[in-house]
């Protein structure tokens, strides 16, 4: 079993940055895929973006070039650095683990996550 735990959301406004962290425990996080997604109200959780046990990353569109995910095993923590951030970056930020598969159609879709934390709300006012 692993445990993940979100932190560093909060509300900060268009523009600014936020250092999302996952900390993990129960189990190494080296050999697992991380994802990270979102769920704003009303709306499907979506990818955000995703680090596989050897570093290859994927971004959701709308997040590329403004969002970096990172990992540090060492510290079995998973990170996603947040800029430029705009309104709709607004949503329940969620990370997640999984070793199922690090093809990107695996590790984009959240169907294939086998564990998940309780999320940390980000707002981004206008």
């Amino acid at each position: 079993q692993v445990q993940l735990v979100e932190s560093g959301g909060g509300l900060v406004q268009a523009g600014g940055s936020l250092r999302l962290s996952c900390a993990a425990s129960g189990r190494y996080l080296s050999t697992y895929d991380m994802g990270w997604f979102r769920q704003a109200p009303g709306k499907e959780r979506e990818f955000v973006a995703a680090i596989s046990w050897s570093r290859t990353t994927y971004y959701a569109d709308s997040v590329k070039g403004r969002f970096t995910i990172s990992r540090d095993n060492a510290k079995n923590t998973a990170y996603l650095q947040m800029n430029s951030l705009k309104p709709e970056d607004t949503a329940v930020y969620y990370c997640a683990a999984q070793r199922r598969g690090s093809t990107r159609a695996t590790m984009t879709d959240n169907a294939e996550y086998e564990y998940w934390g309780r999320g940390t709300q980000v707002t981004v006012s206008s």
